[in-house]
């Protein structure tokens, strides 16, 4: 989808993912130190709201305006002292990179592109990880297709751990987890990958 069909779709429900974070997002994120976070194709801003509660200063970034303006006007309903921590920008992750080692969080969640883009993806943002910093990438699984529900239903879009962790060999990041992971829905149970990656302080 382009960001003119992504627009479209954010107009006609009110928030496409929720309020809430990912659990995954969560569930790796939130003992993390705080520092500077960086959400790629952030969407409506959930992921990155719920970091700015937790103190992280966060750039989200997505090439669909309309989902930046509800970005914006959640971030309005918070807090000055959260709403001060977050920035929004309006950009294509497959064209703007971030700047190396500029965050101390890089995620990218949900953000499904052909194996070629995926991969310049990961390589751009694990780059802009600092040192100490971290990498949490989740996506719909190429398993689900057979074995779960929900998610694209074109194979190349979608991750597989072992494919991710070999992209990420030599790139300066250790490997802290990669595994696919179950997530419970009203439709069934999804299936995802889940990687988080780490670049030592000690990187030399």
């Amino acid at each position: 989808m382009d960001a003119k069909a992504w627009d479209e779709r954010y107009r006609e429900v009110d928030l496409v993912w929720g309020s809430e974070p990912n659990q995954f997002v969560r569930r790796l994120c939130e003992r993390l130190p705080v520092g500077q976070a960086l959400d790629l194709a952030c969407g409506e801003g959930r992921n990155a709201l719920w970091l700015a509660r937790l103190g992280w200063r966060v750039l989200g970034v997505d090439y669909s305006p309309v989902a930046i303006e509800r970005a914006k006007a959640l971030s309005q309903r918070e807090s000055a002292r959260v709403a001060d921590r977050i920035s929004w920008r309006v950009a294509d992750v497959t064209i703007d990179r971030p700047r190396p080692k500029s965050a101390d969080l890089v995620l990218v969640s949900y953000v499904h592109l052909p194996s070629d883009q995926r991969g310049e993806l990961i390589r751009s943002a694990t780059r802009a990880v600092r040192l100490g910093g971290h990498l949490v990438v989740v996506g719909h699984d190429r398993r689900n297709l057979d074995e779960g529900v929900g998610g694209p239903q074109d194979g190349d879009l979608l991750y597989a751990p072992d494919e991710l962790a070999h992209l990420l060999v030599g790139t300066g990041v250790v490997v802290e987890l990669a595994e696919t992971v179950q997530r419970h829905t009203d439709h069934g149970v999804a299936l995802d990958t889940l990687v988080h990656a780490r670049r030592p302080r000690d990187e030399g």
